[in-house]
């Protein structure tokens, strides 16, 4: 059975257990990822060994295993990279909430920009944090900003959420040093200062488009603030009514937030660059760079502005987080689960079935680059691994001579291409569909049609640019 029909098995069985059954999204992404095990004959597991790199004995190790461990160990991989950052993020989004931090910074978020343009602050903010930090902490983050602007006007909640995604989705992409924009880059031997200016002209411009699509969407949909497992929202609404002396400081209410931006961001960036300082400097941010630590270091500021909402009675911390951490459990089932979906559907060979079939077609460079990220990213799940396939099928490409423009327009429209079509074998798409309260049919259109019209957007950018600013 060819890695085609496995794909479309698995889709098939996800999409209709949870449309047209109502299978909970556990069950449906289980019963997905078991079918294609049981299908996925041995000699397509060699090949996506051997397309990994693993040694002779991990292959067969690999292919001694039962479906069933195959889809265990995957769902412990996905576990192991965000397990502890959603129970984290969720502790602190929790505390944020209840603390009225959140609604502190949406008051003088409101006040500066103005309600009708908070929005755009959401979008260039997410953008600028999608730089050096990846989405899915991005978006712990600034959700329980959008619930406390949700809280004050209901229609605007879920542009908020489209806004944040917007913003760090295509930055995470396109602008070093994310790893995907890292390793095109470096495949593509692209000066990572040009990678980065390419990347945010091309980003930028498509997070614009993704807002206005938004917009446009909004009025159009009547999507609620609904209760979540963690927060209700008459607790939010609670908020509304308190004067803004009795809520933290501004300085205090971002710190939370910011000093794990400031943390991840620098451990990045001195990772990646010629450090002549201190090498205690190097340590310290090795340390508290690494996203869980700097994500529990931001929690417990959060804990601390929650304890002081409550003279420090520790008794009344004691829900707010039992809350927080049963809502973590219950997303951290769900994703990993995607994960595990998502990893089954590699071990089907699928990327190395493409890499075939994708000499067959000769059309232009970009486009061509562009839909073989994009198909691969819709039969796997993952951005990354979609750009980091594509790249090692089309460095072939890369010669002088063949292009026409600078490989920088190659690099990036591969990762606009690993933008479409997210859906339920993304762990992405789960974080985001339970920690904002959408039914998976609304994050499909507030998610997965915003990220399919911001990477053809971000196609038509690059050759627009690579036919004006060939840069050769």
């Amino acid at each position: 059975m060819s890695p085609f029909f496995l794909l479309l098995i698995g889709l098939v069985i996800v999409i209709g257990s949870i449309l047209l059954f109502r299978l909970h999204p556990i069950l449906a992404l289980f019963l997905g990822a078991l079918a294609v095990s049981f299908l996925t004959p041995s000699h397509l597991l060699e090949q996506s060994a051997l397309s990994n790199h693993l040694s002779a004995e991990e292959t067969a190790v690999l292919v001694k295993q039962t479906p069933g461990e195959r889809i265990a160990i995957a769902f412990g991989n996905t576990a192991k990279s965000i397990g502890l950052l959603i129970v984290l993020a969720s502790i602190m989004g929790k505390c944020l909430l209840e603390s009225g931090a959140a609604e502190r910074i949406v008051r003088t978020m409101v006040s500066v920009f103005g309600e009708r343009k908070t929005p755009i602050a959401y979008m260039v903010s997410s953008f600028v944090l999608g730089i050096p930090i990846f989405f899915d902490t991005i978006f712990y983050l600034m959700i329980p900003l959008a619930r406390a602007m949700g809280v004050r006007n209901q229609k605007a909640y879920a542009l908020c959420v489209m806004a944040i995604i917007a913003g760090g989705t295509m930055a995470h992409s396109l602008v070093p040093p994310t790893p995907g924009a890292l390793f095109a880059a470096g495949a593509f031997g692209v000066n990572i200062g040009l990678m980065m200016v390419v990347g945010v002209i091309v980003g930028f411009g498509c997070s614009a488009v993704g807002l206005l699509y938004a917009a446009w969407l909004n009025k159009r949909q009547d999507i609620p603030l609904r209760t979540t497992a963690d927060t209700s929202l008459d607790d939010l609404q609670g908020w509304l009514k308190k004067d803004t002396r009795d809520l933290p400081s501004f300085f205090m209410s971002n710190l939370p937030i910011v000093l794990p931006v400031i943390l991840i961001a620098g451990q990045t960036i001195l990772s990646n660059v010629a450090f002549d300082g201190p090498k205690s400097v190097l340590q310290v941010f090795k340390q508290v760079g690494n996203p869980i630590i700097a994500l529990f270091i931001g929690t417990c500021i959060a804990l601390y502005l929650l304890g002081r909402q409550h003279s420090f009675r520790l008794r009344e911390l004691e829900k707010p987080v039992e809350k927080a951490i049963t809502s973590a459990g219950t997303i951290i089932l769900i994703t990993c689960m995607g994960g595990a979906f998502g990893a089954i559907l590699q071990q089907t060979s699928i990327g190395t079935w493409l890499t075939g079939i994708s000499g067959e077609y000769k059309i232009a460079a970009l486009p061509l680059a562009f839909f073989v990220t994009a198909i691969i990213r819709t039969a796997q799940g993952s951005a990354t691994v979609a750009m980091i396939t594509a790249v090692g099928i089309l460095t072939v490409l890369n010669v002088p001579g063949v292009l026409g423009f600078h490989p920088v327009y190659l690099a990036i429209v591969i990762g606009c291409g690993s933008k479409l079509f997210p859906w339920m074998n993304d762990s992405g798409f789960w974080i985001i569909c339970k920690m904002s309260g959408f039914t998976a049919s609304e994050t499909i259109r507030n998610f997965s049609i915003l990220l399919t019209i911001m990477g053809i957007t971000g196609l038509f950018l690059c050759m627009l640019l690579a036919s004006i600013f060939p840069l050769i």
